[in-house]
């Protein structure tokens, strides 16, 4: 069961309208690496774990990612301003101005719509923890490149607040990996010689030519 409470997780200001960046932060609503796909990713993943503690991990985080749609929602609400005029978009997603009224949308910075394609489930833990570090690694990634875009101080603070919080879950969801890490595909395949196995298949070697020396990976 999920609880809306009339509060933001954090308070979203800004200082002016800016619909041109309202158009680069729909990425973040409607984007393959956006909120909507992170939250829906962790509960379609969570229905399958046995765990009890990792199962509410993937449940908090759904939740938190939840609350942060809604802040880059009302953020984007915000720097759209309250006029609908296409020609305050210069280049890229037009369609909040002829579809959407201004009113954030489930479409991304290119005004294409969000897609259930975007979710990685596949019912083995180690997999899908490894999925959810790499995808809140890239939306960190994200935020950064939105971050240098912007000199609003006030949308500063919301981007580094999720930039911080996309980096909790990112740790979070490392320390369970690290908890199960000998289970599922892990326990059932790389352990034979094969998988410590290094082919040198780079002709020449950086060694020939760089003068660096080509090692194989330290297997554990």
């Amino acid at each position: 069961m999920f609880k809306h409470e009339k509060k933001l997780l954090q308070e979203v200001r800004i200082e002016r309208p800016n619909p041109q960046y309202a158009a680069l932060l729909q990425e973040q609503l409607g984007g393959g690496n956006g909120e909507l796909k992170a939250a829906m990713q962790y509960i379609s993943q969570s229905f399958r774990i046995k765990d009890p503690e990792i199962k509410d991990l993937f449940l908090d985080i759904a939740a938190e990612e939840l609350s942060h749609m809604e802040m880059v929602g009302t953020m984007i609400n915000m720097l759209n301003g309250h006029d609908v005029d296409y020609e305050a978009v210069g280049a890229g997603e037009i369609q909040s101005h002829v579809l959407l009224g201004l009113n954030p949308g489930l479409i991304n910075a290119s005004g294409y719509s969000w897609t259930g394609d975007y979710v990685t489930v596949t019912g083995d833990l180690c997999a899908d923890l490894l999925s959810n570090i790499a995808s809140e690694q890239r939306a960190k990634v994200v935020y950064q490149y939105l971050y240098r875009q912007i000199d609003d101080k006030f949308v500063k603070e919301t981007i580094d607040f999720l930039l911080n919080r996309e980096e909790a879950h990112n740790a979070m969801f490392r320390e369970a990996f690290n908890k199960v890490s000998n289970t599922g595909s892990n326990q059932s395949f790389g352990v034979t010689e094969d998988s410590k196995l290094y082919f040198d298949l780079s002709s020449p070697s950086p060694g020939e030519n760089f003068n660096v020396d080509a090692k194989p990976p330290k297997f554990q």
